[in-house]
């Protein structure tokens, strides 16, 4: 068994649109095409006695039991290996059902596909369970232990915490999209110029003064005293000399802590007398950066938590540290096994509570209660495992928010006003938070930037508490606002990039703020930030992620889909401008109807409220429109297309090619926007398919409410040039020549560019054509043939893109091509294109058009325009 790959699907993907944490493994298993499972001996016991739990997988059969009839009946390993990634993920607490097995369209060869949680573990799964399906099939031993506690030891490290999970699951619920921004709790929530961010419990409308005061319990402690709100009398120290007089000043019992710790670091309570204290201070300076003490009273009572959001109380918690209850029996170790037997408690975070480990602290808890972990303690007797009560430590919080006294609940609020913070959270030591402190004793310990909310999201006791629900109340106060920005998505086999530029440029010219993706690289605001094809998730997360931003448009190929999903689960208007054959062979996919399902992603990713603008004279793009859940605009070359004139009944939105106008449609009343002729982008109106392109971009900005004279601006402004659509019908005219810089680089393209040339006078046409190397051998003998149509001579050049196949193969593929269609076709093979442009310019005739067919178009316009210079110069030399 051979892993080809493994990739890990993010967002909406071909292989499902509304699942998007997939892994999609290729896995090569030829060897056993003639081994199914119920050819291999003893293989159904091995695996079910494995994987009783295998029982609950239903598969295609429908019943408890029905993957289990599979492997009985005979089926491939490549289906195995799915439910045992599947199996195992559960196994470590992950409990994901999704996954499908298909063949890649090579003998023996499957992509292997199944849900994860953290993507950390799915990949780890997916080897794991191509190990265990060896062992299996093998006979031999496998330990499953191993690879339970490692996926769970890489779900604590890679999962977001609970506090910040439940913040971005309530985002979510309310249709707020968000993005990861570090490895840890950094995320973003909405898009663009409207994003919020979050770190934890600390957003970015958190005050950094107020951060600042609660890290620094000295300056806190000061600003309640002064607003007499009841605090522990106190002092503060920085040398173990003055301990003595710091301890006789405040009295015993007392509880020493660093002034900058938190999450109960380096915190000793109720000490007794001097030497617990001379502990106590060296235990806390350990944890301590500033090396500054706390020496307080230690207040009788019991601990509760505050939680105020947006200065209001939200939650209130009471807190007991991890313990056990002797019988009078057991021995505490066999007690602590008892209490982690629990099912509630869990590795990490993983489950309600943490299980209780025992560690060099505590044991030394222990010992100072006259016990060892092999000592009975009585029946009844409490014994206290941990010196704080974080459930993170194997604490229990028991939810009490009902019966915090007004006055309790007063004070908590004014703290968040007088700390200036709007999420904290508020240690209280009182005997009764039902009474108010000044009739208890009881007193205000610390205040919490960036406070847990686990305790009040699942509380071991008492009613959980939707904590998170003020948060985003706070950070996103409007009813119905998503922190959304216009999001403008396309797809499609030709005219992505220069109908992305087109939407970018008008969507600019009405005074958005626009960041966009091509295949050329990511713009902000007109600013090319990033180089290269830039059309998968991580370009379309980049524009997302910037906060200058408030107008996407994302051009997004099938490379990126089939790769890692898309950038964003929703767009408000999803364009696929055609579909022809491109790719094929590549990633399983090998008809243009797997295709047409890979870019059928992008129109099923509209809000139900947004449009999918499809290409109504392409039947393939057309049938897309069965499988989306929003409006459908249709454009066309033909205004009577059938198509057209049925969604104009229905009063719907078209945009069509009409009487040489381009013009959009409701209904069937007709809005004409500008003769096609007078639209500099399609050179007179000859260059068709940028007609096209133009009804796709009309149409989405109208449908986004830009006005037909912003449009108007849009389209006169809109230069066909190495500035706004580099490398898209670039026309350099010399005196002698001219030049024509194109990226067509696939057979469509070609055909596309034929008729446009076709239109244009010249004593001689030289095409410079190359192969593509993950084209099929077809699809570059098309391209020749398509070339020896086109041309009067053709230079064939090669020394990019060779993607796995030689120099000297491509350049046969395109030979023979060229050969079919006209055997005497005048051809010279020059493989270095500078040399190639270089030659074809040296011989050009005096009216010819030299057409340059780039698909590395940044070099050859580098070229071009230095030619431009030496002309300019008088330094050009020709034949």
């Amino acid at each position: 068994m051979e892993i080809r790959s493994i990739n890990a699907m993010r967002g909406p993907n071909y292989w499902s649109v509304r699942r998007h944490k997939l892994i999609v493994m290729v896995l090569d298993l030829q060897e056993m095409e003639e081994r199914p499972s119920d050819k291999i001996e003893g293989f159904y016991e091995r695996i079910t006695t494995m994987f009783p739990g295998m029982y609950e997988h239903r598969c295609s059969v429908g019943e408890p039991g029905g993957f289990f009839q599979r492997i009985e009946r005979g089926t491939w390993m490549g289906h195995i290996i799915e439910h045992i990634a599947l199996e195992i993920q559960t196994l470590a607490g992950m409990d994901v059902g999704f996954g499908r097995t298909r063949g890649y369209g090579e003998y023996g060869v499957y992509n292997v596909v199944f849900a994860y949680m953290e993507e950390s573990v799915g990949r780890y799964a997916a080897k794991a369970a191509v190990r265990i399906c060896e062992a299996l099939i093998s006979g031999e031993d496998y330990d499953l232990s191993e690879d339970i506690q490692r996926m769970r030891e890489l779900r604590e490290e890679d999962r977001l915490g609970p506090s910040t999970g439940s913040i971005v699951e309530e985002a979510e619920a309310r249709g707020i999209p968000w993005i990861r921004l570090n490895k840890y709790s950094l995320c973003q929530l909405g898009y663009g110029a409207n994003q919020k961010r979050i770190q934890a419990t600390v957003t970015s409308e958190t005050s950094s003064i107020g951060v600042e005061l609660a890290c620094d319990k000295e300056d806190t402690k000061y600003l309640l005293e002064q607003a007499e709100v009841e605090v522990p009398r106190g002092d503060i120290i920085r040398r173990e000399r003055s301990l003595e007089e710091a301890c006789r000043y405040v009295g015993f019992p007392l509880v020493i802590k660093p002034i900058d710790g938190n999450h109960g670091r380096g915190i000793t309570v109720n000490i007794q007398n001097y030497d617990e204290a001379l502990e106590a201070f060296r235990h806390a300076k350990n944890s301590s950066r500033s090396g500054a003490i706390i020496i307080e009273k230690f207040i009788v009572g019991e601990d509760y938590r505050l939680l105020v959001i947006n200065h209001k109380l939200v939650a209130a918690a009471l807190r007991s540290p991890a313990h056990v209850i002797g019988d009078g029996k057991s021995t505490v170790q066999e007690l602590i096994d008892e209490v982690n037997r629990d099912p509630r408690r869990g590795y990490g975070h993983e489950k309600v509570l943490t299980q209780i480990t025992v560690n060099e602290l505590t044991q030394t808890i222990i010992k100072d209660a006259g016990y060892a972990l092999d000592s009975v303690i009585p029946d009844g007797e409490k014994l206290v495992l941990k010196d704080t009560a974080n459930l993170s430590t194997g604490g229990t919080a028991e939810d009490v928010t009902d019966i915090v006294h007004p006055s309790n609940i007063a004070m908590a609020e004014r703290i968040s006003k007088i700390i200036d913070l709007d999420i904290c959270g508020i240690d209280v030591m009182t005997t009764d938070i039902s009474k108010p402190l000044s009739e208890t004793g009881g007193a205000v310990l610390e205040v919490n930037a960036g406070p847990g909310f686990r305790m009040h999201l699942a509380p071991t006791t008492g009613l959980p508490r939707n904590v998170a629900a003020p948060v985003i109340d706070k950070l996103f106060p409007q009813k119905g606002d998503t922190g959304r920005i216009p999001i403008i998505a396309l797809t499609g086999t030709n005219g992505k990039t220069t109908t992305s530029r087109l939407i970018a440029h008008i969507a600019k010219m009405k005074g958005y703020r626009v960041g966009y993706t091509t295949s050329d690289g990511v713009y902000i605001q007109n600013r090319l930030l990033m180089t290269g094809d830039c059309t998968g998730p991580s370009s379309a997360e980049f524009v997302l992620k910037d906060p200058t931003v408030n107008f996407a448009v994302l051009e997004c190929a099938r490379g990126g889909l089939l790769r890692a999903g898309l950038g964003f689960k929703k767009c408000d208007v999803g364009i696929v401008t055609n579909v022809a054959a491109d790719h094929l062979g590549l990633k399983g996919i090998h008809t243009v109807e797997q295709l047409a399902k890979v870019k059928g992603v992008i129109p099923e990713t509209v809000l139900p409220d947004g449009y999918a603008i499809l290409n109504a004279d392409d039947d393939l793009v057309y049938d897309m429109r069965r499988s989306v859940d929003c409006n459908v605009a249709l454009f066309s070359m033909d205004e009577n297309n059938p198509r057209i004139k049925a969604l104009q009944r229905l009063h719907g939105i078209t945009a069509v090619y009409e009487n040489g106008y381009v013009t959009i449609c409701r209904g069937e009343w007709k809005m004409r926007i500008m003769k096609a002729e007078n639209i500099p982008l399609t050179y007179g109106g000859k260059a068709k398919f940028m007609i096209q392109n133009v009804l796709a971009a009309i149409l989405a900005v109208h449908v986004q409410g830009i006005s037909i004279e912003d449009m108007k601006a849009g389209l006169e402004t809109f230069i066909p040039s190495a500035a706004q659509t580099p490398g898209r019908l670039n026309l350099f005219k010399f005196n002698d020549f001219n030049i024509l810089l194109d990226y067509a680089h696939n057979a469509a393209g070609m055909r596309a560019l034929q008729k446009f040339t076709n239109e244009l006078d010249a004593t001689v046409k030289v095409g410079i054509i190359a192969g593509i190397g993950d084209r099929r051998v077809e699809d570059n003998n098309e391209m020749g043939s398509i070339a020896a149509e086109m041309f009067d001579e053709i230079i064939i050049r090669q020394d990019k893109h060779l993607r796995g196949k030689t120099e000297e193969g491509l350049i046969k593929m395109l030979n023979d091509g060229i050969k079919m269609k006209d055997p005497n076709k005048k051809t010279t093979i020059i493989p270095s294109e500078r040399e190639a442009i270089t030659h074809a310019v040296k011989h050009a005739e005096k009216g010819s058009l030299i057409i340059l067919c780039s698909d590395v178009v940044p070099d050859a316009l580098e070229l071009v325009k230095e030619l431009k210079e030496k002309e300019a110069r008088g330094e050009l030399n020709l034949a």
